[in-house]
């Protein structure tokens, strides 16, 4: 019988052969002439994996393992002796991947080895198998100890006996999310400090100690993300037992990994909404809010509010509002996954220091280069690894193996994201180094401080751990060791020692203040971070002396390290770096917020008393803009009623007194209309979106100015939020003209919803009854969204009312049937053959899009000459060619009234202006006929039950504490107080129809294929 590796051989002799003539890409072209010349099967196989990849100049890629050696990697780590650590996925949401298989013993941690050094593993070695560790989402190697972060837990695996066997097994945090959410915890990775850095994205939720206890953090806050005070994805640290737990920033979406750099700096990557292209990459200033939802509401991006930016990308991280860390790049659409900073010296000069990241969505590995700018940075895009020809290559994760090179894991499947799985039996592990550069890992020598300095220095983690851990151990005999790095001409190894020498000197100060006197910035970054981490009794004292540094990134640290700073001196502090502010510099004023936010009355009050009238400068506009501080709000009215402030900065102004809660806003927002400053029509209208509505009848001349402002936004949302906020009963006639004339726009289905309030549903009675035919269609339209037995009688009530012409019943039928409990109930009367003969046909095709899949499928049996249009599996389909033109079409036609390409469509489902740059061929037809296998995160569907047991279905855009806006069919947003919802019940299945090919042929869909694989990002970053 054969082996594996027997099975492999010939294979791995023409990925060699393959590696000779692509690995280079002055070879680009025969390799599209090779790959063009392939079959979709062909493509997918192991001897044709390179011939898919571009590789940037100076480089090469080989294929370190494949399947079936592996399958499936999520996420790797590389130990010191160069073995690549994998969690596999096998078992990846079984529920949402019914057709897969299982595996009952679980998935595998397994660990790859080249014995014979040729560069290709040879030796697999399963470390772990269990299903507690199904689809895990990071892994660790730090000496014997592997952790495993698998939602809702993290655990610590041991080896105890050195066999790359588990030994024990023990959780660290648990609590975290649902079990195998993507969008919970992931990788942990070990800083320079000693401590394990993480995050979790946006439904990790929550987190535990291995006692089930929630975590409280060293400033005593519970970790969750309520918004008391913390949202969304967080990034944490903590020692390595799980004590003196921090939380570094939150309000992430999806920060998938965290990357710490020997300085101490965080950078990690953050994915959008689907659709948005909002993809984007972090500095991470500690303990700042990074903008996926209000920080005040905890409302999502889209809800309106003053000052929203103009571009959707940036809106999308509420970056017009003060509190909100500036965005280091935006990368487009992706799926963001694995990132590293690689400090090494094998790869050319420009990857040394920067960070190098995988996106599995647009199949890319790439640097960003970074520059300075102000407090923070700036970046550029250069590609190194690229799946031009292969939509399957995933990148998922990239680890810096010990020589230098990157260890790259791609999870190698037709679609990414989704929680879909399109393949199970492939995976890939590639090397990417210098042309002609083999794999030698350098041996691993710990005997001596000097040689564990060695180690220290290495581009490797796993390697650079036990070197620091067998330093430590060492104490203060490994100084003098440490101290020859202190003259090392690459700061990066001298920041290293740093570190260290805080950490086991008698007299840390001595190392802090020689760093704080050094020449370069980046090592007096660091000097201030080991003094906030080593030697906090004298942080005020090297606060001062580095205060008036020249360095901005000096000057930023300073800031932060004054947020906890237990002094009185503080706020003096605080006041004179303010002082050094100049407009412009976001990353500073981020900082400066940062700083003041635990105590924005004692320092901005410090700061008026020392800059006097000279407040009133660029410089001091911002710092009012940021601080919150209530004694910021006059100065705010101030800005807002000057003359010689344009429009656009006065909204600025109003969007940060969303950021107060002291009642005086609205007296002085009552003041800027009875004083005349805000005479300007739009300044009046932003009096009344900020003002509170209990307002209206406290204040003298406010009702004048509503009054005044009314017919200027008259069939407007604007229109509809003054008339349901400040409840204006004599409106009420115009919402019914708004309503008839649009029922089925988002300004109609309001109109009918406040007028379902306010005037019950005899009200609808009333217009049912109109001798205006064209008034009772619209009347029944405006009831398609208006839910609830009421409702439901009223349009049953039309239906058979054999009286009215058979139009108007037919329009009663179509909406009867429109909403989660209605069409049960019209599938039942139909089944049940109540429903007149004459209506049957409309029953049956508004049945025929109903939400509920066996609705749907039921539906079919009502057709007198059901039409079953045969397909051609999948595998069949991706060889077929389509037209773009026709597929557009189709698109059209079927698509457009709910997914947006460039601005044109319903605003409902994900964009899909960029959808071929995600997803496959394979993955494009898996998403259209399988909508249910792989749903876009954000875009779940939800049934909410109100007070009155009506229910709604549609995707909830966005929640704060107080409400939901529900999105539903056709692009309409509904908002609920929450106190009217009873129940949220999610659906399994996703509100893009299934069976959408029954309504087109197999070309058409061939076709609509065709279209979106041509919607791809127009690629402008640098393509080394």
């Amino acid at each position: 019988m054969k082996t594996w590796v027997e099975d492999l051989f010939i294979p791995l002799f023409l990925i060699l052969l393959a590696t000779f003539l692509s690995c280079s890409p002055n070879n680009n072209q025969e390799s599209d002439s090779l790959v063009e010349e392939l079959s979709e099967d062909e493509k997918r196989k192991i001897e044709n994996a390179l011939a898919g990849l571009d590789i940037a100049d100076g480089l090469e890629v080989s294929l370190f393992a494949s399947e079936p050696m592996l399958i499936n990697p999520t996420n790797i780590d590389v130990d010191a002796k160069g073995r690549v650590w994998v969690c596999e996925a096998y078992n990846y949401r079984p529920r949402l991947n019914a057709g897969n298989d299982t595996l009952p013993e679980g998935d595998r941690i397994v660990i790859l080895e080249d014995t014979d050094d040729d560069g290709q593993a040879d030796q697999s070695t399963v470390f772990y198998q269990g299903n507690e560790i199904n689809a895990a989402l990071g892994i660790a190697v730090l000496g014997n100890k592997v952790i495993v972060s698998c939602s809702p837990n993290v655990w610590i695996f041991t080896d105890q006996n050195g066999d790359d066997k588990a030994d024990k097994k023990e959780l660290l945090f648990t609590g975290i999310g649902g079990e195998q959410h993507d969008h919970a915890v992931h990788a942990f990775v070990f800083g320079p400090d000693g401590k394990l850095y993480f995050n979790f994205g946006n439904e990790g939720k929550q987190i535990f100690d291995k006692q089930g206890n929630p975590v409280i953090d060293k400033v005593g806050q519970e970790v969750n993300s309520s918004g008391k005070p913390y949202r969304q994805g967080m990034i944490f640290r903590c020692n390595p037992d799980g004590s003196e737990f921090e939380v570094l920033a939150h309000n992430f979406r999806n920060n998938y990994e965290v990357a710490v750099d020997s300085y101490g700096g965080l950078w990690q990557s953050d994915n959008d909404d689907d659709g948005n292209k909002g993809v984007r990459i972090n500095y991470v200033m500690e303990y700042g809010n990074y903008g996926y939802t209000d920080e005040m509401t905890g409302a999502g991006w889209r809800a309106k509010r003053t000052n929203m930016h103009a571009e959707i990308p940036k809106r999308h991280w509420h970056l017009n509002d003060p509190g909100v860390v500036p965005n280091l790049l935006q990368t487009g659409a992706g799926s963001p996954t694995g990132i590293i900073v690689y400090e090494g010296r094998l790869l050319p000069e420009k990857f040394w220091d920067q960070m190098i990241h995988t996106d599995a969505g647009p199949n890319v590995v790439r640097a960003y280069p970074v520059t300075r700018s102000g407090a923070g940075y700036q970046a550029e895009i250069v590609n190194i690894l690229k799946g031009s020809r292969d939509a399957w290559f995933r990148p998922v994760d990239v680890c810096v193996a010990p020589d230098g090179s990157l260890i790259i894991a791609d999870w190698y499947d037709p679609g990414v994201g989704g929680h879909q799985m399109g393949d199970q039996q492939k995976g890939r592990i590639y090397r990417v180094a210098p042309q002609g550069t083999s794999y030698k890992v350098p041996k691993l020598d710990l005997s001596t401080s000097e040689a564990a300095v060695n180690a220290l220095q290495s581009p490797n983690h796993a390697t650079r751990y036990l070197g620091w851990q067998q330093l430590k151990e060492n104490g203060q005999s490994a100084e003098s060791a440490l101290e020859s790095l202190l003259t090392n001409t690459n700061t990066r190894m001298k920041a290293r020692a740093i570190w260290l020498l805080a950490i086991i000197s008698e007299q840390p100060e001595k190392y802090i203040i020689q760093t704080l006197e050094d020449a370069d910035e980046d090592i007096r970054v660091t000097g201030l971070r080991v003094a906030r981490s080593t030697d906090p009794e004298n942080l005020t004292r090297y606060l001062k002396k580095m205060i008036d540094d020249p360095s901005m990134h000096v000057k930023r640290e300073i800031a932060i390290a004054l947020r906890y700073l237990n002094d009185p001196k503080a706020a003096d502090l605080w006041v004179a770096l303010a002082l050094q502010y100049k407009s412009g510099d976001r990353w500073f004023l981020e900082a400066l917020g940062i700083a003041a936010d635990p105590r924005p009355d004692i320092f901005f009050d410090a700061w008026t008393k020392r800059v006097g009238d000279q407040w009133n400068s660029k410089e001091g506009h911002d710092l009012i803009w940021r601080m919150r501080s209530k004694d910021a709000i006059p100065f705010l009215g101030k800005l807002i009623g000057s003359d010689s402030i344009d429009l656009e900065a006065k909204k600025r102004y109003f969007r940060a007194l969303d950021f107060h809660n002291d009642p005086v806003k609205d007296k002085l927002l009552a003041n800027l209309t009875e004083t005349g400053a805000g005479n300007q029509a739009e300044i009046q209208r932003l009096i009344l979106n900020h003002i509170s509505s209990s307002a209206l009848h406290k204040y003298n001349g406010l009702a004048a100015t509503l009054d005044k402002s009314l017919p200027g936004v008259k069939g407007t949302s604007q229109y509809l939020e003054w008339v349901r906020k400040f409840d204006l009963e004599d409106q009420y006639q115009e919402l019914e003209n708004l309503m008839l004339a649009s029922p089925n726009e988002e300004i109609g289905q309001e109109a009918a919803r406040i007028l379902r309030e306010k005037k019950g549903m005899a009200y609808f009675q009333d217009l049912v009854e109109s001798k205006d035919a064209s008034r009772v269609t619209n009347a029944l339209e405006a009831l398609r969204h208006i839910h609830g037995e009421e409702s439901w009688a009223l349009k049953k009530y039309v239906v058979f009312d054999e009286s009215r012409d058979i139009a108007i019943r037919r329009q009663a039928v179509k909406v009867l049937g429109s909403g989660w409990e209605e069409e049960d109930k019209l599938l039942k009367m139909m089944v049940a053959d109540e429903v007149p003969e004459d209506l049957r046909e409309a029953a049956t095709a508004t049945l025929m899009n109903a939400y509920k899949e066996s609705v749907r499928e039921k539906s079919l049996s009502f057709l007198k000459n059901p039409q079953q249009t045969e397909m051609k599996p999948i595998s069949e389909l991706v060889a077929l060619s389509g037209e773009v033109g026709a597929g557009h079409k189709v698109f059209e036609k079927l698509c457009q009234s709910c997914h947006q390409v460039q601005g044109k469509g319903l605003d409902f489902g994900p964009d899909l202006t960029e959808i071929g740059s995600k997803l496959s061929k394979d993955g494009l037809y898996t998403s259209i006929i399988y909508p249910s296998a792989g749903i876009s995160f954000g875009y779940e569907g939800y049934v909410l039950t109100l007070k009155d047991q009506s229910k709604d279905v549609g995707y909830i855009a966005s929640r704060t504490e107080t409400s939901i806006d529900l999105r539903k069919n056709g692009g309409i947003t509904t908002t609920y107080q929450l106190e009217d919802v009873v129940a949220i019940e999610a659906l399994e299945n996703s509100l893009m129809i299934e069976g959408l090919t029954n309504a087109m042929n197999q070309q058409e869909l061939v076709d609509l294929v065709s279209y979106l694989e041509s919607l791809k990002k127009v690629e402008s970053q640098t393509d080394d």
